[in-house]
């Protein structure tokens, strides 16, 4: 099976049938596929062939949707930057997947502009500005005689690494459908008609939601931003059955006067992932939303590994605490609970989680030291700590890495440590995350610095904004004098300088 086979039959036979809304614009199956297939022809008219990368940097959109089934039809794979990353991180995603060309908005051309000066592969940067139509509809409807199989690479997503450097994830056609299928196998059935909400962009995780809609002939709904107000009224306004929130989403919502008494009768399925989430937030979405409330667990490089709808999730249980857990294994994925060496342990043993399953990663791209490390015997360590129960519930209890989640991104440490290493008068620095009220946890920077160094907290923060993106700046620093604690072999002991800021709280990550 591939991409392109399966949506090309559903473009058939729900032709007429509304397929993708972004805000007054509004497609049919017909209208998109057409589009999709004119821009198809375009990249290959450019020179692409198959399996050629190429980079997107986009918000949520027509042409967004243009491109999903675009590079699909072409076979070639798609690499989305992410907006809220700094320009040396788009360098990095478009560089080492040897990117041939790129798609960019025009809000976000300036973040890669000079680009093909930069890195030998990259060819073309395509501007979707006003000369987009025109050049969409220069070029054929026809669908264009490309070879594709189920085991080509679809698309290759990122994801961080220890070494402050993202690393590519790659997965094939048969993967990616696997994904989309096992995360609606515990859903209420997706009927033709339906509308799926995208308020995170399609290019990331709520992408693994695009394509089970639109096989399913459903209708994918997208905003480019979120505001509480607008996806309330629209929630109601096109009767949304499906969502995917992250939790800082939800509970903006559900700290909000008018969310209570709105009409969400038609609403199926609100999938809540990406981070976890707080108690008081999960039963206040219950009371606004109803018993549609669905939680998963998985990582880039795997998933989905669990998942439960409100009858799990809400249940009273002895040996269970269904609130404080990430769902079920699925029945198409394997989950277990690893020693440091490697062996499995018994029920409620502590351990880091690992997981197999049909939509996994094939690896991490043109990087096979990496891939060794994170895949045993075809089993993919999360760095997650966790346990099973008895029940057959998973808890994430800590992390056995460093990687920091915020608002359903993830950060890593080294990242921000190697940014800032580079500020004059820093002797050392050590990141970890803290609790975040609205982000869940964010990051906290200390910053061993020179007696004379002149740096203070907010030229820490806007330092690492400006080089990274907003979302990875610290919501705090710490400026020392003194050393940073280590190990007897010279590790830096981050949990020594976390622990205080997570006095009184249970779980070693966040929610909101």
């Amino acid at each position: 099976m591939d991409v392109r086979t399966l949506m090309a039959r559903a473009a058939k036979h729900f032709s007429e049938r509304e397929a993708v809304v972004h805000g007054e614009r509004r497609l049919t199956f017909s209208q998109a596929w057409q589009r999709s297939t004119r821009l198809a022809n375009a990249l290959i008219s450019l020179g692409l062939q198959p399996g050629d990368r190429i980079g997107v940097l986009e918000d949520n959109s027509i042409e967004a949707a243009d491109l999903f089934a675009g590079a699909a039809i072409a076979n070639l794979v798609r690499v989305p930057l992410y907006p809220r990353n700094g320009r040396e991180a788009h360098l990095h995603m478009l560089g080492h997947t040897n990117c041939r060309a790129v798609l960019v908005s025009p809000q976000y051309l300036h973040e890669i502009d000079g680009f093909t000066e930069e890195l030998k592969d990259l060819e073309h940067i395509v501007v979707r500005d006003d000369s987009y139509e025109d050049w969409l509809h220069n070029h054929s409807d026809e669908l264009p005689d490309v070879p594709v199989d189920g085991e080509d690479i679809f698309i290759i997503r990122h994801t961080g690494g220890t070494t402050g450097l993202s690393k590519g994830v790659a997965y094939t056609h048969k993967a990616w459908l696997a994904a989309g299928r096992d995360w609606f196998y515990a859903f209420p059935q997706v009927e033709p008609g339906d509308k799926c909400m995208h308020l995170g962009p399609i290019s990331h995780g709520s992408g693994y939601q695009y394509l089970p809609t639109w096989l399913s002939g459903g209708c994918n709904v997208m905003l480019d931003h979120f505001d509480v107000e607008e996806t309330l009224d629209l929630m109601e306004r096109e009767q949304i059955q499906y969502g995917f929130m992250v939790p800082t989403m939800v509970s903006a919502i559900v700290h909000d006067n008018t969310a209570r008494g709105r009409d969400f009768s038609s609403l199926k399925c609100l999938l809540i992932a990406a981070a976890p989430i707080q108690d008081a937030t999960a039963l206040a979405a219950r009371e606004v939303f109803g018993d549609v409330l669905f939680q998963g667990y998985g990582q880039t490089e795997v998933l989905p590994i669990s998942m439960m709808g409100p009858n799990q999730w809400f249940a009273e249980l002895d040996g269970s605490e269904p609130l404080r857990a990430c769902g079920l294994a699925l029945p198409f994925a394997e989950v277990q609970i690893w020693d440091e060496d490697n062996n499995p342990l018994d029920t409620d043993s502590v351990g880091e989680i690992v997981a197999r399953s049909d939509g996994q990663m094939s690896g991490f791209w043109n990087n096979p030291e990496a891939t060794a490390e994170r895949i045993v015997n075809g089993w993919v360590k999360t760095g997650d700590l966790g346990k099973i129960d008895r029940n057959g519930y998973l808890y994430v209890v800590d992390r056995a890495d460093d990687m920091i989640i915020s608002g359903g991104y993830n950060i890593w440490p080294a990242e921000l440590e190697n940014e800032i290493a580079n500020l004059a008068g820093v002797l050392e620095v050590a990141v970890f995350g803290v609790p975040h009220e609205r982000w869940g946890e964010s990051p906290h920077a200390h910053v061993v610095v020179s007696e004379d160094a002149g740096l203070d907290e907010q030229a820490v923060i806007d330092f690492v904004a400006d080089k990274l993106g907003s979302y990875k700046k610290p919501s705090g620093v710490t400026l020392s004098t003194d050393p940073l604690p280590k190990s007897p072999v010279g590790k830096i002991k981050r949990k020594d300088l976390r622990e205080p800021f997570w006095e009184g709280i249970d779980r070693r990550v966040s929610g909101s």
